[in-house]
């Protein structure tokens, strides 16, 4: 048995509760977006657990393509989780299967160079000004009209649609009424206490959705809790851990717990559904570790901006007249359980007509950096749920995840649409300002 093989067989074996319940019944088969694409039952996740249990038992070297391949080809979607009825944590294991892929073969250079960025404060900061900067001159929407389909020009359109998707929407010309609010009272769920809430300034979210982290800060203000500036954070991890570097991601969170622990809040706002699952598991990302005690701790005070706006309401505000064709983020329905509070979040608009997209429990094909690092596959998973949003009708699409928003923009835009795309707290802020809750 390899070095590699080694480590991994040692911390599975410290897993082995959470790698055993796999009884092969094929459940998850269905719900596995690249099962169903390719046919191919190592591209499962019955398939992939099977290879990581070759790989414990000496008889498949982590080096292999068997291995690597169908490892990596994983979108960690975790739409498999819902339906396993032995309850295989899935995604723990994967992340712990990617590390040792990159221990004995490094990432390709795209995925090295990503996360090397988004490991750093200063490098992604660099990253995300030049972006902002090619968005608000028009050369990012400029390259999706110019630049060809395919090989290294139809990777770099991809990535220019994801950056012109992350402007700001232009919503239906008179969709926001002046009207009065339906009702103005004043919120009284649990949350609504004046409770302390720190929100998460993430990565993508603060480099190229800023207007969302203000948009979820004011809304959560408006329904009486006490949002307070948390300094020193840092990016989630999620990016690292999904990447196979758990190293990173454990620093990272390290950060973020200091943080926020030094900042006296009593919870986490996120408004990243993918950034949500990772800090909500922080206690798994520490496990055996001197921090596990801290990281369980912290993790109990996370919520989704939805949740919280839920438990305390949400007010209703002014009308939007306007048609959502909603999706559903993997790692808020399957990674952290919640489906309906963001409809709640958009149901408190008067005006807004919510239309849920057919297969809203299925990966938009976005998955982090897998829209970029399998354009093949991840094109294909993305085309079809960008049919199932224009199949709605709807004027709009809204999906509270920044990675969702821009794979499923970028589609709508390399396609010649107008690829607007929103998020709930966002359409939220927009009613909330016509019904005058922030004077």
């Amino acid at each position: 048995m390899t070095t590699a093989s080694a480590r991994l067989a040692g911390a599975l074996e410290a897993q082995r509760e959470r790698l055993l319940p796999c009884v092969h019944c094929g459940f998850c088969l269905p719900a596995c977006p690249t099962y169903n694409r390719l046919g191919d039952e190592n591209d499962s996740p019955r398939g992939r657990l099977h290879l990581m249990k070759a790989v414990v038992e000496g008889r498949l070297d982590p080096a292999s393509d068997a291995f690597q391949v169908h490892i990596d080809r994983c979108l960690g979607c975790r739409a498999c989780e819902p339906v396993c009825p032995s309850g295989v944590e899935y995604g723990t294991l994967l992340e712990l299967a990617r590390e040792t892929a990159a221990e004995v073969r490094p990432p390709d250079l795209l995925t090295r160079a990503l996360l090397t960025v988004m490991g750093s404060r200063i490098l992604r900061s660099a990253l995300f000004l030049g972006g902002r900067m090619m968005r608000a001159t028009g050369l990012a929407r400029g390259a999706v009209r110019r630049l060809g389909r395919d090989g290294v020009a139809g990777k770099l359109r991809f990535a220019m649609a994801m950056l012109s998707a992350t402007e700001e929407p232009r919503f239906p010309d008179g969709g926001v009424s002046s009207e009065s609010p339906l009702s103005a009272e004043e919120p009284v769920g649990p949350t609504a206490v004046g409770a302390t809430v720190g929100v998460l300034d993430g990565c993508v979210q603060d480099g190229l959705y800023r207007r969302i982290n203000e948009a979820t800060a004011r809304t959560l203000d408006a329904n009486g809790l006490d949002v307070r500036v948390v300094t020193r954070q840092d990016c989630c991890g999620a990016l690292h851990a999904h990447g196979g570097d758990l190293t990173m991601a454990r620093r990272l969170a390290r950060r973020n717990i200091e943080a926020f622990e030094r900042s006296g809040v009593e919870w986490v706002a996120v408004n990243a559904a993918g950034c949500g699952a990772a800090m909500k598991e922080y206690g798994t990302l520490f496990e055996g570790d001197a921090m596990e005690a801290r990281a369980r701790a912290f993790s109990k005070h996370v919520r989704d901006v939805s949740e919280l706006l839920a438990s305390a309401g949400p007010r209703t505000g002014a009308r939007v007249e306007c048609s959502v064709a909603y999706d559903h983020p993997c790692h808020l329905m399957h990674a952290q359980g919640v489906t309906t509070e963001p409809i709640r979040v958009l149901e408190a608009i008067p005006g807004v007509e919510v239309r849920v997209v057919a297969n809203a429990d299925e990966c938009c094909g976005g998955a982090g950096i897998y829209g970029m690092t399998h354009p093949d596959l991840g094109s294909r998973i993305g085309g079809d749920k960008v049919a199932a949003v224009r199949e709605t009708g709807a004027d709009l699409a809204c999906t509270p995840n920044p990675g969702c928003m821009m794979q499923i923009g970028a589609g709508l835009r390399i396609e010649g649409g107008t690829g607007e795309v929103t998020h709930p707290v966002e359409l939220l802020d927009r009613s909330y300002q016509r019904a005058g809750y922030y004077r």
